[in-house]
């Protein structure tokens, strides 16, 4: 008896309440080989990117005249970058103001139209249920009644008679 619950406990382990297979953290979080390789290969290309970088400013720390020269050009790569935000930016604005503009004047009365529709068909029901459901109901209940009153006094006339 000791055996099966143990044995439970490792398909347990292996398996989730509903019968699949769990994946196992030990097993490299579930990548792919391949996956694993282009882990290995990014890290090794920043790590190089990084060292490349550091070397780049160590030498260009010695030799001014050229560091001036990159600096001038990334300056003006940085001021074509805003410009682009810039112009980003300015078509976003627009965007945000056509779909304000939108909201407003098309789909707004949409809502609006919605919501008086349902409005109607919640008065339509509350009248139909108050002026045909409930009398049917009421009728109904009342036959019920009488049905129930007549089998009483049915039953009760035979109490009453002799039996052959």
């Amino acid at each position: 008896m000791q055996s099966e619950p143990r044995a439970n406990t490792l398909q347990q382990s292996r398996f989730g309440s509903n019968g699949q297979p769990e994946d196992d953290p030990a097993q490299g979080e579930g990548l792919t080989p391949e996956q694993r390789r282009g882990l290995i290969i990014a890290g090794v290309v920043g790590v190089l990117v990084i060292a490349g970088l550091t070397a780049l400013a160590i030498w260009l720390s010695g030799n001014p005249a050229i560091a001036a020269a990159w600096r001038d050009v990334f300056i003006i790569f940085m001021a074509l970058e805003f410009l682009v935000i810039g112009i980003a930016l300015v078509v976003l604005i627009v965007q945000l103001a056509v779909l304000t503009n939108m909201l407003q004047h098309e789909i707004k009365p949409i809502l609006d139209s919605t919501n008086e529709t349902v409005n109607t068909v919640r008065g339509t029901t509350v009248f139909i249920s108050e002026n045909l459901v409930e009398p049917i109901v009421k009728l109904n209940a009342y036959v019920a009644a009488i049905a129930q009153v007549a089998d009483t006094l049915g039953t009760l006339g035979r109490f009453g008679r002799r039996r052959n």
